[in-house]
Formats: structure tokens, sequence, C-alpha cells
């Protein structure tokens, strides 16, 4: 036993520890959070609009803040119907709500990319029981008909349930991971990675549904047009594509609808006659733009986390010239945000996220594949480690400002793909990026606007030929077109080219 000087001196110890370890807990430096929503930063992050498009002029700050934060609930997988536990619904309406998000118990970096990850699987609208889309997860025929994909475990990773309210079971939706998470041929899955849930087939076969259970399908109609609208049209063009669902039956658009594949997307601002390939978010961190056109620089992590605004709601507020998607300028009462901490957690996540394990060797065929790579010249676009310069490239019927190339990284090389993306949307900016050749074993469809399915079409030289077939995206009722454009390597040899492959899926 110690004496009492001795217990005395221990205590006195310990407490000192105690004091100094609190003070260290309490001292801690927080982290140095952008503000999303400066101004300033707001207003320079974009590329202008090209063809004499009026300017973008998004919400205020003042704005912005005035919207109300989303809360993070906890979420619960969907499974499909053959592979649900037993009495799963039942259950759910006996858990409570439960808000995940609270910055003041993070202490790491980690405590941060962790809530990240909640940020990225958090839904931002709520379906409720009674929407067609709800038994549309529990039909087993919606899986079959729309080729959506499941995890090994059985979980269709693109949605979550969500209990808002005690015995209320909704479904979430428009999270990040919702067009970020790919079903891979074994099972596993890939967060981050370029997704390929069937976004606009589903869309398309829900509202063909609604349409078969409704008198008024007049309405259905209408309200679909109005989505067309806000989401893609361009007021300010001449003879606008984005306009012809004015014009189109049901039927029609659903078609359209529909032939948008897996991996693409008609995302806001694009346009359902020219989608976009969905990007592969591993890997962002060091690219310096963002969308396949470019429009949005990336020059640090206050970037990312606007981009992320936009993505989610905020471009739709912004106007053009007076004309606003939305139709007017709600109060921002009834809008909602992420908070600046919710976005930098995502932000942090999204950095972190590291590619799967490779399972393509770099053998003798990939190492003759390196040399083909080299002696064609790809580097020069696609340089090491990265595989791409990280510029720009001009449309062929852009003009670029002289401004531009000053203020921008930019190569005025054109390699002759379809315009309307970069020119006929209002993700337009007269370029397309030089995308990373990193990841492309597990990635597809490839090209902008994911016309083909593979690599091995993506270097067919077939594919310039008027009858050729495209593999992926090719339109409503079309049959037959060219995939035009970035001809390099298209005049190797077939061992060349296999070998070229092999290396590709090393990266």
């Amino acid at each position: 036993m110690l004496h009492t000087k001795g217990r005395i001196a221990l205590i006195a110890f310990l407490v000192v520890v105690s004091s100094l370890a609190e003070s260290q807990n309490v001292h801690k430096p927080s982290p140095a959070i952008p503000r999303t929503w400066d101004d300033a930063a707001v207003s320079s992050m974009e590329l202008p609009l090209p063809g004499g498009a009026p300017l973008t002029k998004h919400i205020s700050s003042d704005y912005y803040y005035r919207m109300p934060v989303r809360p993070v609930y906890k979420t619960y997988p969907i499974y499909r119907p053959d592979r649900e536990p037993p009495d799963y619904l039942a259950m759910l309406k006996k858990e409570d709500p439960q808000i995940l998000f609270d910055s003041s118990k993070f202490q790491t970096e980690q405590d941060w990319i962790r809530a990240g990850k909640l940020v990225f699987e958090a839904p931002i609208e709520f379906v409720p029981a009674s929407d067609i889309l709800f038994s549309e997860v529990r039909d087993p025929q919606w899986y079959g008909r729309n080729q959506v994909q499941v995890t090994r475990e059985g979980i269709l990773p693109n949605f979550q349930y969500v209990i808002r309210e005690k015995g209320n079971v909704e479904i979430g939706i428009l999270a990040c991971s919702g067009c970020h998470t790919r079903v891979m041929p074994d099972g596993s899955s890939i967060e981050g990675a370029q997704g390929n849930f069937p976004d606009d087939r589903t869309f398309g076969y829900e509202e063909s549904l609604e349409a078969k259970n409704t008198k008024d399908k007049d309405e259905i109609l209408s309200k679909l047009r109005r989505f067309m609208k806000k989401n893609y049209a361009l007021p300010w063009a001449k003879n606008d594509l984005n306009a012809r669902p004015d014009h189109m039956t049901l039927e029609e658009i659903v078609g359209t609808l529909e032939a948008i594949p897996p991996g693409t997307c008609a995302r806001q601002g694009a346009s359902i006659f020219y989608p976009v390939k969905i990007p592969d978010l591993i890997g962002v961190k060091e690219r310096r733009y963002l969308d396949a056109s470019g429009r949005i620089q990336h020059r640090d992590i206050g970037d990312l986390m606007r981009y992320a605004a936009l993505n989610q709601g905020a471009d739709l507020l912004a106007s053009y010239g007076g004309w606003i998607p939305r139709g007017s300028l709600p109060d921002p009462s009834s809008e909602s945000r992420y908070s600046d901490e919710q976005l930098y957690a995502l932000a942090l996540y999204v950095y972190s996220l590291t590619p799967p394990h490779n399972p393509n060797r770099f053998d003798a065929l990939a190492s003759r594949g390196k040399e083909v790579f080299d002696h064609a010249g790809c580097f020069v676009c696609h340089p090491g480690p990265l595989y791409t310069n990280n510029k720009l490239i001009p449309d062929a019927q852009f003009d670029v400002p002289d401004a531009h190339m000053k203020l921008y990284d930019i190569i005025n090389m054109p390699v002759g793909t379809d315009p309307n993306l970069t020119l006929n949307t209002r993700r337009g900016s007269g370029y397309y990026k030089v995308p990373s050749l990193k990841g492309v074993w597990y990635r597809g469809p490839f090209g902008h606007n994911g016309s083909v399915a593979t690599l091995e079409d993506w270097l067919d030289p077939r594919r310039l030929h008027e009858d050729y077939v495209p593999s992926g995206f090719r339109g409503y009722a079309v049959s037959a077109h060219s995939v035009k454009g970035h001809t390099f390597g298209l005049s190797l040899s077939a061992d060349e080219r296999k070998a070229l492959i092999a290396f590709l899926k090393t990266l």
C-alpha cells in the first residue's frame, strides 16, 4: 500500500493528467471548413455557357443560408422480395427515428470521413408507402423487367427505407449513392463508382404504370412535360430539342427514357436526348474539372462542396437571364440544404474513396500493351500516374475565346465526338474534359454519353460506320448510327488492340 504522501502525490498526478487530457480535448482545433455558398466562389467556379447563352446567376448566400438544414436519418436496406428477412417491414415500423450526424462529437479526420459516408448515403427526398415506387421495389417483376441489379446479399443499394416518424416507413431517394454505387457481376458493390442502376428506365416504367392506373392520363403527361422543362429546357436557344416533349406522346417520352442504358443518366441540366455517362468519383480529388463538359472548376474542397449543393437542387433555383428552371424562386423556408459541416464531411469521404482490388495482372500481354500505349502517343492526353492531363478539349464547333486560354487548362485539339451535350444543354461549356483511364476495368459504358458498352467496342473501327449498332446509348427508336470521334487507336492491328486493352484494364 502507498503511504499517505504517496497516495496524495498519485492523486495529484492523475488530476494533472486528466486536466491536460480534458484541456487538449476542449481545445482540439476544429477543421477549417470552407463556406459552401460563398458568392464570389460560386460565381467563379463555372465556365460560361456557350453560344451566347445568358449568364447563370445563382441564388445568393443570404437565400441559401435561410434554407433549413436537412437531418441525416438512419436508413435501412431495401431487399429484393425473395431475399427480404421475415416480417421486415413490421420490424421497421417499430423503430424510432434516429438522426445520425453530430459534428460536435468528431475528434479526428476519420470521424469526419465516416460521417461523410452517412451523408453520401442519405436520401434527400422521401416516397410514402402510397406511392407506386413502394410497390415496385417489392415486386419481383420490377427487377427483371428493368434489369435492376442487387448485391449478393439481395440488397438494392440505390434506395433505402427511412424512418422519420415511428410507424411510418418511407423510401429515401436521390442520395449520392443512388447514382454512384456499382453492383459488380460477383454481387459485390463499389461505392463512389460509375453506378449501373437503370434510373431513367425505371422512371419511364413508373410513369407508364401510373398512366395505366389512372383515368386522367393527360395529367400524367402534363406532369411529365413540366418535369422535362424544369430539368432540361433551354428557352433561350433556337430550335431547342429539349422542347420536343411538349409535342411528344406519353409513350414516346417513356420510350426515350427507357432507351437510356444503366451507367448513363439524363441528369438535370443534361437531356433525355443527350444523356451523360455517370462519373466515377474514385480519384476525383486529383481532377481539376467536374462534369464531362468540365463546366465546374475543382480548385479546392470548397468547390466540391458547392458542386454537391448544386446537384442536389440548388442549380434548379438559378436564373438564366430571368428564367428559373423551378418556374419561380420559392420561399427559402420551403427548401432544404446540407450544412457546411455535412458537405465538408461528404467531400472528405469522396476524397477518401479508393478503387477496389484489380484482378487484372500486369503480364506479358499488358506489358506489350504499355508499349502500344506509348508508341501511339496516348500519353499526350492520358499521362501517368493519373492517366489524364486534366485539360479541356474544345468541341470542333466551338470557337475558343482568347480569354479562355488564360483562364483554363485547354489543349486545342478537338477529337470530333458528339457535340450536343456540351453545346446544347445547361451543362455545356464548349469543351469536354480529358477523362482519366484509371479504373476502366470496372467502369462502363464509355464515351461522354455512354454510347459503347466496352473498351473493345470503343477501339472497334466499325463504330465509325453509319450502319453501326452502338452497344450503349443510341437513342429511342434508333436502330443504328455511327459513334464518331476520338479515332485514336482505331488503326491498330487486332493484336495491338488486344494488348492495349489488356494494359488499360490494369490501371
